[in-house]
Order: C-alpha cells, then structure tokens, then sequence
C-alpha cells in the first residue's frame, strides 16, 4: 500500500451542484479557493440543494477568472455569470444562519429556473471573511465558512469508502453498490489509511497545510442521489443507519478547519498529528 497521500481534490463553485477536480487548489480560511462562493436561494432567501431538487446534480459549474461561474446542463446553452457588482446585499437563510449576500443578475436565476422548473434566484458571497462565522461550539474566533453546509472542508478517506461498499454489498439492496465518491462531495479525499481511521483524527496535515479535524459529517438524502442521472435509491443511508450512526447522525467523512491558508496538491502526503 502507498504512504497516506492525498488522491483527489473538489471545488463546488456553486453550492450542490457538479464541481470541479483540480490538481491543485489554494487553500483559505473558509475553504477552497472559489469553493461554493455561489447559491441557490427560493423566494424567501432559503437555500435551495439536491435535497429539494436533485435535478441540481446534473448541472456543471466551472470556475471563470475574476471569480464568475460558467454553469452548464443537459438541453440549456451554457451561460457565464459574472460576479455581481457590490451595490447592495439581501439576507439568505443557510440552516440556522442569516448570511448577507449580493444578488446574481436576474438571468442566471432565469436559467437555473427554467431546467429546475422552480422559481430561484442566485446569488453571490462577496466578503466570506467576515460574512458567516463558524459553529462557536467548534471554532475559534473569527473563522468563518462559505456557503458550505457548516465547516470550510470536508475530508473522506478511500478505504472507508471501500468498508462501507463491503456492507453495502452483503446488506439488503446490493444492487446499489459499490457507490463512487462523488455521492459524499467531499473537498479532500485521502487514500492508504486505515477504514474509519478518521474517526480518531483531531489534527491532520495535508502536504504544506494543517488543519483541526472538529467534528464528523452527518449525511443526508444527497448521499443516495446519482450524481450523474439525479435518481435516488436508498443507499447509502440504509447502510450507514446500521453501522455508522452516532447518536441521531448517519455519518461518513470529517469536517475540517485550515488552521492557516496555503496550497494542497493531489499526492501530497497526508500525516496525521493527533
């Protein structure tokens, strides 16, 4: 088996839906660089995901100099969004959290409306270093996140992935199986460590960058979504009831925290320090 390294990396430039699998990627306090620095909002200024709308995972997202978004799908023409000149900012609802954001012009929420079938509305994360400041029950003062679920990245390990299709293939709907990693949409993916090591992590260093392992992922209905059809079925979920519940949470993978910026590569080593 190879050393522990880092075998792949993720950036979502819009929030749920396909991202990106760069080679490299900066790495800032609140996450990836152009990491879902872009969301979905309903008439209320609710985030909207693959779990209202799992059409959302057959939309492409790529990253365009400046920080715009080229968004692509099946049957619409791409269209490039520029980021929204800052003359004024509207409240949206992620979880718990009200976040300031600045309005996408009216005819990326158009496009997104006409394949979602929905009315929405996009829009932009113009200062993520003072906008939304992390869980205080897991951060320190002054760390913020992106419009990510809760924490700047998520870290997922092959081997685990590999124990959890095993169970998978000798549970009640193996047909389901093996799942790709993409079901997770994790930020860092780390290969040649031990199955559900991650639970034991506290701090990890991934080439040049350290990072607080702080608390792991609860999953949700996205996990049993195919990336690539937007079809739901009933794994992963099913499984992870069984063998990874921790209290009221299925979970799967870590949350992480940069304890400082700098840049990660697929194939830098991975350490674990506590």
């Amino acid at each position: 088996m190879r050393t522990p390294h880092l075998s792949a990396l993720h950036v979502y430039p819009v929030k749920s839906v396909g991202g990106l699998a760069p080679g490299e990627a900066a790495v800032e306090p609140w996450g990836l660089a152009g990491d879902r620095r872009w969301l979905l909002v309903d008439g209320t200024g609710r985030f909207l995901t693959q779990r209202q709308l799992p059409r959302l995972a057959l939309v492409r997202a790529e990253l365009l100099p400046g920080g715009g978004v080229r968004v692509s799908a099946p049957g619409m023409a791409p269209l490039d969004v520029a980021v929204p000149e800052p003359v004024g900012t509207t409240a949206v609802q992620i979880w718990r959290d009200k976040v300031e954001a600045v309005p996408a012009a009216a005819e990326a929420g158009a496009w997104f409306g006409a394949f979602l079938d929905a009315e929405v509305a996009l829009v932009h994360l113009d200062d993520p270093a003072r906008r939304r400041p992390i869980d205080p029950d897991y951060a320190r003062p002054g760390e913020t996140v992106s419009f990510a679920d809760g924490y700047p990245l998520l870290l997922t390990s092959t081997a685990s992935l590999d124990a959890l299709n095993a169970l998978i293939a000798e549970g009640r709907f193996p047909e389901e199986g093996p799942l790709p990693m993409d079901r997770f949409r994790p930020s860092v993916v780390v290969t040649g460590t031990e199955p559900w090591a991650e639970d034991g992590w506290r701090r990890v260093r991934i080439g040049e960058v350290a990072f607080r392992v702080v608390k792991p992922c609860a999953r949700c209905v996205i996990t049993t979504t195919d990336q690539r059809t937007a079809q739901r079925g009933r794994e992963p979920l099913r499984t992870l009831a069984q063998h990874r519940r921790f209290g009221e949470k299925l979970v799967f993978g870590q949350n992480l925290i940069p304890e400082h910026p700098g840049t990660v590569r697929v194939d830098d080593p991975f350490t674990v320090l506590e």
